[in-house]
């Protein structure tokens, strides 16, 4: 079995171990994060050899009006682009009606993919109080759906996925983005909102192996 695919090397030289500008542009790898992503190659090529099967992970980015969704396929060294998409809900409409519309378009969308894994990210952040209690209703139905759905759900603060994706906490959409790009290729998003759910997916992706691979070290101690 190959432990990457093809031109990975180039890949992660001239990828996936770069840095990326506020712009989107990839930029020469820092020393720093090359090794990150070098590390972590071999992390996944370790885990590769224990015979993961292919799961379908859909990622989660909750929002009232906007949810965004976006699902991969991981056999426990590759990540592929499945597809993307977002549940959207209208300001006319009342909050009870938003929240029924929110968890029926999930739940088509379970249906329709048949993930086997959700990844939800936390959300800290709202302008005002007002806003802060409907987005945490909007995510209350985004972690109910698909627990609902018999799907586990996974959490991540937005920190914790930019530092999975890109390596960097503090890095920017137009960042994350490329990056999701970049490690999904083919990936085609039309708004921000779904680039971040696929961004979601792929942070659970990489700590799912990793702590898979830690139980089965911790089990053969």
């Amino acid at each position: 079995m190959r432990c990457a695919p093809k031109n990975w090397s180039k890949r992660s030289r001239g990828g996936a171990g770069d840095n990326v500008s506020a712009s989107g542009k990839l930029l020469p790898a820092s020393r720093a994060l090359l090794r990150f992503h070098e590390a972590l190659a071999g992390l996944i090529c370790y885990g590769s050899r224990m015979a993961s099967r292919t799961i379908r992970i859909l990622g989660l980015d909750p929002g009232l009006q906007h949810t965004g969704w976006g699902l991969i396929e991981s056999d426990g060294y590759r990540l592929r682009f499945v597809a993307e998409g977002i549940v959207s809900t209208s300001a006319r409409d009342a909050l009870a009606d938003r929240l029924l519309i929110l968890h029926h378009g999930l739940a088509e969308t379970f249906a329709n993919l048949q993930p086997d894994e959700a990844a939800v990210e936390n959300t800290y952040v709202a302008r005002n109080p007002d806003s802060a209690l409907k987005l945490g209703q909007a995510r209350g139905v985004v972690m109910l759906a698909p627990r609902l759905a018999g799907l586990p759900v996974a959490e991540y603060g937005a920190m914790e996925v930019k530092r999975a994706v890109v390596g960097n906490g503090h890095a920017a959409k137009e960042q994350v983005q490329a990056m999701v790009r970049h490690l999904l290729p083919g990936a085609a998003f039309r708004r921000a909102d779904a680039a971040d759910a696929l961004a979601i997916a792929i942070c659970h992706a990489h700590h799912r192996q990793t702590k898979k691979m830690l139980a089965k070290g911790y089990a053969t101690a």
